[in-house]
């Protein structure tokens, strides 16, 4: 059950409605017009009462998914869960190689300000996008529902003890704060050798045994996953000859290795920008209250209502409102609208003299690193090269196209709520894959045929 937001023809913020088919009447009477779709918003072309009733919306806010309740006290209009984007630090990174990689081309020019200080109350930026990804979800509500509360779930988490409690360990008390997990070590590198006792995880390699040189390294054993956190719960001990880059890809040694770490990203966030949440819907918010809840009365609430633990359902029993009649849950998922990625390298194709089977040149590599490594190892697989099949190429984006993937569009009366994007130079655009079409091809229309409904506005649906 869909809800449809409406404003009355001066502006003024009316009761949401469930009655899709009313409201495709008035559209089709011209009793009413569409000034937004996300969320989908009418405004009547006629007079009509303008009366309301108190609307609150709860926000179950968390690291990666939030919920999302809109109610009165007899009915929820709109019950959401939002999944936000988790690989932002890695954007960030790539934006910042570019900036420093367009900047080295320019001549040099002295430092105007100092760069490294920061000013008051500064968050980092992966976690600045979420805080704020949250309120401006509440803030589009807000703007067309006649809201007069919002109520967020803030809490305080004590990340020792939760990483105790996780990975099974002694509950930290007193004095054991002050002693971190290198408190007896002399540096990270030490203690991750002296955890592993100097012996390679993948190969059992030591060079207290082995009559061979063994050189250690210390790996990211969740590199594949997109964490690089210099912990001692997530370096182990390799060795050199299964630390290689053949070994990092897939199905090599070191991919999908996961040892067993206590993830305290979420809590690690909400000690951070709980308040920020708060103190930004206050500033946004300023003529609707806005206060905070803590989760232990979240938890006892949703107990008591015996209802199932969901983000959606959190964010139900936040606040002082608990009707009894419930909304269909939507799920929404955080799109990244620019792609930054000016270019893309294909790499080449040879012929393996092994098994005749087409590989990449990065599978028939030598395995090196750097340049100071020798290429000639057990692990070169360049002695394998048979005929080139296909030449390694480059592609350089060069312009912009007005269809974006996502974008709502039509194709001559048919409407399709998400196109793939532009290809073959700009010439078509790839509206189904050959996995959703029926017929297993792809389905694909030109570009002048195509008009575009609507832009994707960062949120994309998934249920």
């Amino acid at each position: 059950m869909s809800v449809v937001f409406v404003l009355s023809p001066n502006g003024k913020r009316l009761m949401p409605t469930n009655r899709c088919g009313h409201v495709r009447h008035l559209l089709k009477d011209g009793k009413a017009k569409i000034v937004s779709r996300h969320p989908f918003t009418i405004q009547l072309q006629y007079e009509c009462p303008e009366i309301v009733q108190e609307l609150e919306i709860g926000v179950d806010s968390g690291y990666i998914n939030v919920g999302v309740s809109l109610k009165s006290k007899d009915k929820e209009f709109f019950s959401a869960e939002f999944k936000l984007l988790e690989d932002e630090k890695k954007k960030h990174d790539a934006r910042r190689m570019y900036r420093r990689t367009r900047r080295n081309r320019l001549r040099y020019r002295k430092c105007r300000f100092n760069k490294n200080r920061k000013k008051e109350g500064w968050i980092a930026p992966s976690l600045r996008h979420k805080a704020e990804a949250q309120v401006q979800v509440v803030e589009r509500i807000c703007k067309v529902a006649p809201v007069t509360k919002v109520t967020v779930e803030v809490g305080k988490f004590d990340p020792a003890l939760l990483k105790a409690m996780k990975t099974g360990k002694e509950i930290p008390q007193g004095v054991d704060y002050q002693h971190g997990p290198l408190y007896f070590a002399d540096s990270l590198r030490a203690a991750v050798f002296q955890r592993d006792n100097y012996t390679c995880q993948i190969c059992k390699r030591s060079p207290l045994t082995s009559s061979t040189p063994v050189y250690l390294h210390t790996h990211h054993a969740l590199y594949w996953k997109g964490r690089h956190a210099d912990t001692l719960d997530e370096l182990i001990t390799v060795c050199n000859k299964c630390h290689t880059s053949k070994n990092h890809q897939k199905g090599g040694k070191l991919w999908g290795l996961e040892p067993k770490v206590a993830t305290l990203e979420g809590a690690t966030f909400m000690n951070i920008v709980r308040w920020y949440i708060v103190n930004l819907l206050k500033e946004k918010l300023q003529d609707i209250e806005v206060a905070h809840t803590y989760g232990a009365v979240t938890d006892r609430k949703r107990k008591n209502l015996r209802i199932e633990k969901t983000h959606a359902a959190d964010a139900y029993c936040i606040g002082d409102f608990a009707p009894s009649k419930r909304a269909d849950v939507q799920r929404y998922k955080k799109l990244r609208r620019n792609k930054r990625c000016l270019e893309k390298f294909y790499d080449a194709k040879y012929i393996d003299i092994r098994d005749n089977q087409i590989k990449s040149g990065q599978e028939l590599g030598c395995g090196r690193t750097n340049r100071r490594e020798s290429r000639h190892t057990e692990n070169n697989m360049r002695i394998y090269h048979g005929k080139k099949t296909k030449t390694g190429q480059r592609r350089i984006r060069r312009i912009r196209y007005p269809v974006q993937s996502g974008d709502v569009i039509r194709v001559e009366k048919r409407i399709f709520r998400s196109c793939h994007g532009v290809m073959s130079g700009g010439k078509c655009v790839l509206i189904l894959s050959a996995s959703e079409s029926q017929t297993g091809k792809a389905v694909t229309s030109s570009l002048s045929k195509v008009r575009v409904i609507r832009h994707c506005s960062g949120w994309k649906k998934t249920a």
